[in-house]
């Protein structure tokens, strides 16, 4: 491997060069000092710095505007699909969707930049597969916030190439139910927990999602059992269970809105919340943002899963998710991107920033 990136090379050359380094979660200091000795050869006009293994860049021309763009460097474990291959106009190989390709169009739109029409901050970041508080952002928010503030942030996660707009929150909660323990064969002698819980799958078996539209985007709420435990032995009423609730909700609620109506929903029960995040607003109204929805063509849609477009928005920017790859292929042995979709949205942000 080159000991640099040409970051004037094609976007697709860049993505199957970035792909073929190793950089599964933890591991990111190889691709991490790759990418800042690409930037400081190829983009000396870029203010850069280090924050662990993220490499932050920005200019500082004075414009009236800020854009964020961010990307993580950090991939799933390898699955029998490293390195990269391409098959026609096909490009396979862990990190092809998520996240290489938008980090790739981030680093061609990054040694262009010299002249652009906004001011640019890139944030190749560590640790996004993994849990929220070894996340790179989680650390730059911390110790350098300045480099996470604009008046937009464009998260290059994939997105078949279309304009995302916010995401959904989260949340998971637990359900509880206690009982009494008896021996099977005298059962009516004490009380089954796992039984207590037929009331709450009924309710979430009839339950009825929202389907918010907010800026002209179409959101699906859902609500799910995703586990359920309990018992004891073979030969024992069991005295405890627990449910687990997965929650995903629209942008309009807040994490205490959404808790509120779960507690509304399985009234009567225990509930523990174990895990919540809030979603983002689409907020298309930014003048920035409906200058990238009109660079891009086409019409946003909702982003319905939670991506850091949140962290973005809990700072007080809009943010949306714009770049190549399908999503549903992401942590899959397939992962694969259309070349096309590289280029197409490395031309999407050259036009809106640069052009």
């Amino acid at each position: 491997m080159s000991d640099t990136l040409d970051l004037f090379a094609d976007p697709i050359d860049l993505t199957t060069s970035l792909v073929d380094v190793r950089s599964v979660s933890g591991e990111e200091a190889e691709i991490a000092d790759l990418v800042e000795r690409s930037l400081r050869l190829h983009a000396p006009h870029l203010e850069i710095t280090r924050s662990g293994n993220a490499v932050l860049a920005r200019t500082n021309a004075g414009k009236d505007r800020r854009v964020v763009l961010a990307g993580h460097l950090d991939t799933v474990p390898i699955n029998q699909n490293f390195p990269s291959r391409r098959e026609g106009e096909i490009l396979h190989g862990c990190g092809t969707v998520d996240m290489k390709g938008g980090d790739a169009v981030m680093l061609a739109i990054a040694a262009l930049s010299e002249n652009a029409r906004h001011d640019l901050t890139f944030v190749f970041y560590d640790c996004e597969e993994i849990e929220a508080e070894r996340n790179g952002l989680t650390r730059i928010e911390r110790e350098q916030k300045d480099w996470l503030l604009g008046d937009l942030a464009i998260v290059c996660e994939p997105s078949n190439g279309t304009v995302e707009a916010g995401c959904q929150g989260t949340m998971r909660i637990e359900i509880r139910t206690t009982g009494k323990r008896a021996h099977t064969a005298r059962a009516w002698m004490g009380r089954n927990a796992i039984h207590g819980l037929g009331e709450a799958l009924r309710r979430l078996e009839a339950y009825v999602p929202r389907q918010p539209e907010i800026d002209g985007c179409h959101f699906h709420e859902g609500l799910q059992a995703v586990k359920i435990s309990g018992g004891v032995a073979g030969n024992v009423v069991p005295d405890e269970a627990v449910l687990t609730v997965n929650h995903r909700f629209a942008p309009d609620r807040t994490v205490e809105q959404a808790e509120q109506h779960l507690r509304e929903v399985f009234e009567g029960f225990d509930v523990t919340v174990t895990d919540r995040a809030a979603g983002a607003l689409p907020g298309l109204h930014a003048p920035a943002a409906l200058e990238l929805v009109q660079a891009a063509g086409g019409t946003p849609v909702a982003k319905l899963g939670w991506t850091d477009v949140a962290r973005f928005a809990a700072l007080g920017m809009p943010a949306v998710n714009f770049g190549p790859g399908d999503p549903t292929l992401a942590h899959t042995q397939e992962e694969n991107v259309p070349v096309q979709q590289i280029t197409g949205c490395f031309a999407v942000l050259k036009r809106f920033l640069l052009d």
